[in-house]
């Protein structure tokens, strides 16, 4: 199943929604030229209706089957720039309502940034950061907590494919029935379907679906210029950390690593002595000293897979496991 990813809106080829003029019902029309997202975006709007828009899996399952010589196309899902979180349901057609929930007191509050829910023994919720692996509900018409921990985006896959989602809305977050399958957690927090975002759709509908690709990691050994490549080949870059929330989500990830260190996006210039974050967009395979020669110290970060997992400075020489990030947000 084809899943959404993260790009920087300057490549790709898109996707485009029309009306039919015969019958008056959506459908998917695909583009096979290359255009930046806005470029995308305007063309759609000229020529047809807008970027499309995909509301549930169902509607997904139709644009991959009107597009089949698809590999990654722009659809019309993009991120504000310093946009206002709005918190969603996971489950489709399940609309979010401030005057429909059930906080726990000082929630939410956050902390170091918390973009997705979990509900207590009380059927309180609590927000928390999304990379935090926690067990997790899944519903299909009754609850089933998975003592397994996973992140939220991880829980939320395995619900859509063995169950039909995680729990969403007020209506199947409260009762005796609920109470007593949360009754065996031992106090741990659970994931529910709440989470929020600054992601929007072109048209202006407020659709929760979202279909991330969860898979960012490898574990072959490479040389960090080989490690590159193939990130840059097979998903978007080697993996930037900008802030603390991506510091946790990519040691977790360097967690499982069969060798000592995990190469990142971490390059050091030797001519002009300072450590940068490679983007393809911005930067050459290799790097170039201000008086144009080739700088080949072939000096790269990792940060160790145990420990405190912190950054060291390693020979680009070395093969070790490495990350990869889908887009330059993760």
């Amino acid at each position: 199943m084809h899943r959404f990813e993260y790009f920087p809106c300057d490549r790709a080829q898109f996707v485009l929604k029309y009306i039919s003029a015969n019958n008056n019902q959506g459908g998917y029309h695909y583009i096979n030229v290359k255009k930046t997202w806005t470029e995308a975006q305007q063309y759609c709007r000229e020529k047809h209706t807008d970027l499309a828009t995909v509301s549930d899996i169902e509607g997904l399952k139709r644009l991959i089957n009107k597009s089949p010589a698809m590999t990654e196309a722009w659809i019309g899902l993009y991120d504000q720039t310093n946009g206002i979180r709005r918190w969603y349901w996971s489950l489709p057609g399940v609309e979010f309502s401030e005057n429909e929930t059930e906080w726990n007191s000082g929630e939410p509050n956050d902390r170091n940034t918390e973009n997705c829910g979990c509900i207590l023994k009380s059927l309180k919720w609590i927000d928390l950061s999304c990379e935090r692996p926690e067990h997790f509900l899944c519903y299909d018409e009754k609850f089933y907590l998975i003592k397994q921990e996973k992140t939220w985006l991880e829980a939320q896959s395995y619900c859509r494919e063995n169950h039909t989602d995680l729990p969403s809305g007020l209506d199947q977050l409260q009762g005796e029935r609920l109470k007593n399958v949360l009754s065996s957690t031992g106090g741990k927090y659970v994931f529910i379907g709440l989470m929020r975002d600054t992601w929007r759709w072109s048209d202006g509908s407020s659709f929760s679906f979202r279909h991330w690709n969860k898979d960012f990691d490898d574990e072959e050994n490479k040389t960090w210029e080989e490690a590159l490549s193939y990130c840059r080949h097979h998903h978007h870059d080697l993996v930037t950390i900008t802030n603390l929330e991506e510091q946790r989500w990519v040691q977790e990830k360097a967690k499982k690593a069969s060798t000592p260190f995990v190469w990142l996006g971490l390059r050091f210039n030797c001519s002009l002595k300072f450590w940068f974050w490679v983007c393809r967009e911005a930067v050459p395979h290799r790097n170039q000293s201000s008086d144009g020669q080739m700088d080949d110290c072939n000096v790269s970060g990792a940060m160790e897979a145990g420990g405190q997992h912190l950054w060291f400075q390693r020979d680009g020489g070395e093969e070790l496991n490495f990350i990869c990030s889908m887009s330059n947000y993760l």
